[in-house]
């Protein structure tokens, strides 16, 4: 279940993968039926909101690309939604290099 804790800019932060001590990557995740996109990234395990972008995509690419519907991100968030489950179905749309694919599969 993901722990979740207000960072003093008032963005959310979401501890999600314990053993991600040494990932740290650009993160994108648009939500489909609000057309909002939230960036951040993912350092040391936990997930940093650092904005987000109505009606388009953000200026810059990020290295790992999600996209869901909003009630996706809640179950996710709440732990009752499996990411590779969703993932598997087309509920959520991930994208990232190679490496990076690699990578966060072994944390799952």
């Amino acid at each position: 279940m993901a722990e979740r804790y207000r960072d003093p800019r008032g963005y959310g932060r979401w501890r999600w993968l314990p053993n991600a001590a040494d990932v740290d990557r650009s993160l994108s995740c648009h939500i489909t039926d609000l057309d909002v996109t939230f960036t951040g990234r993912l350092r040391r395990g936990a997930i940093t909101v650092a904005d987000a972008v109505r009606h388009g995509p953000p200026a810059e690419r990020a290295q790992i690309r999600l996209a869901m519907a909003g009630d996706d991100l809640v179950a996710l968030a709440e732990g009752r939604l499996d990411f590779v489950r969703a993932w598997g179905t087309g509920r959520v749309r991930f994208e990232a290099g190679l490496r990076d694919l690699l990578r966060l599969r072994s944390l799952l």
